[in-house]
């Protein structure tokens, strides 16, 4: 019997920093051949590698989850950000909670499920920077729920956020530093933008998802300090709720950031919100064996790759159920030193053992 802590630990252990997640993929297309399992592994780019494995009859349940993580600097750690050991109760290394685990516990409750319950695992690259593995896939199974075994701490929640990554482009006129007034700061024009986008506080909030949130993440500019910067650039990251979606998020921007004759503005990710009703028989059933006990829905605040499979997966115009529910700790995801209960990684492949059986099919 295939232990998910191990396989999580293993999972750890490979290097899918940002990239390289073909190692990952092969890993766990092995043991799903082996399981039974119809398994196809497509690398779109060198290295970076979705796999999609199928078995049983009727309509899926769809488990998904990404095996790449976040960068992580050996320096600032105090172990192996690859260890893939357990210390205390806790798997240790990079992608313990965001998302090795979780991919550790779709593939053993797969393995454990048996033939005859429809099942379709879908495991991508690049979900860390907006869904890129997830994009590129095609001949998916619709399905009528979509299980994502991201970071709850094994909490279920119906959805997430939706995210828009916007780039703010300010054109400036260069002059000698120490003659600011012959030139047009392009850095100051951003710094002012970035500053007020911040401090707004009329972010609309959702009964269900919460409030609307913007992070000015990344500012470019200048090349040295006695020249006036005539180039800049702002990157930002908001999360979006029902009711505030792209078209009125890119309108609030613009508005605060002013000067729209220099700004440019380009997208660089736009995923929807997503949100499942607790009573919709797609996924209310999966929901109660993986702990939902009734009551109001919660809602994650991250985005995952349901914003791009769910309408893929869904039939006659209609996105297919979404939970999402994974052993990891939202708290450590990306952070120095992560770690993942491994109790939470057994209880959580257990769980998704008793919610695929309980799926529609």
């Amino acid at each position: 019997m295939h232990d998910p802590v191990d396989l999580a630990g293993r999972l750890v252990a490979l290097d899918t920093r940002g990239g390289g997640e073909r190692v990952a993929a092969d890993l766990l297309a092995d043991l799903l051949d082996d399981g039974g399992f119809a398994v196809w592994v497509t690398e779109p780019e060198p290295g970076r590698a979705n796999l999609v494995a199928r078995r049983g009859a009727g309509p899926p349940t769809t488990l998904t989850g990404h095996l790449d993580t976040v960068p992580a600097d050996p320096a600032g750690w105090s172990f192996d950000p690859h260890a893939g050991d357990v210390v205390d109760g806790r798997l240790r290394g990079r992608g313990s909670t965001d998302m090795k685990g979780g991919v550790a516990a779709i593939t053993v409750a797969a393995l454990r499920s048996g033939p005859d319950v429809g099942l379709q695992l879908v495991f991508t690259f690049g979900e860390e920077t907006g869904g890129d593995g997830a994009r590129t896939l095609t001949d998916l199974e619709p399905s009528p729920l979509l299980l994502v075994a991201e970071p709850t701490s094994n909490r279920v929640l119906h959805g997430h956020k939706g995210v828009l990554w916007l780039r703010l482009t300010a054109a400036g006129v260069s002059a000698h530093g120490s003659r600011p007034e012959l030139g047009r700061n392009a850095l100051v024009t951003l710094a002012r933008a970035a500053t007020r986008l911040h401090d707004h506080d009329g972010w609309p909030v959702s009964p269900t998802h919460g409030p609307a949130t913007c992070n000015p993440g990344v500012l470019r500019s200048g090349t040295q300090p006695n020249l006036v910067p005539d180039h800049a650039e702002l990157e930002l990251d908001l999360r979006l709720v029902p009711g505030f979606d792209a078209g009125a998020a890119r309108a609030v921007v613009a508005g605060l950031a002013g000067d729209t004759g220099h700004l440019r503005t380009d997208t660089m990710i736009d995923l929807p919100a997503i949100g499942t009703d607790p009573a919709d028989p797609r996924a209310a059933p999966a929901a109660r064996e993986l702990g939902h006990r009734g009551g109001a829905a919660e809602f994650a605040t991250y985005f995952t790759d349901a914003s791009v499979l769910a309408s893929r997966l869904g039939t006659g115009g209609r996105d297919c159920a979404v939970l999402v529910c994974g052993p990891g700790d939202p708290e450590l995801a990306h952070v120095t030193d992560e770690t993942c209960s491994a109790a939470n990684i057994a209880a959580c492949t257990d769980a998704l053992v008793r919610a695929c059986a309980a799926a529609p099919g």
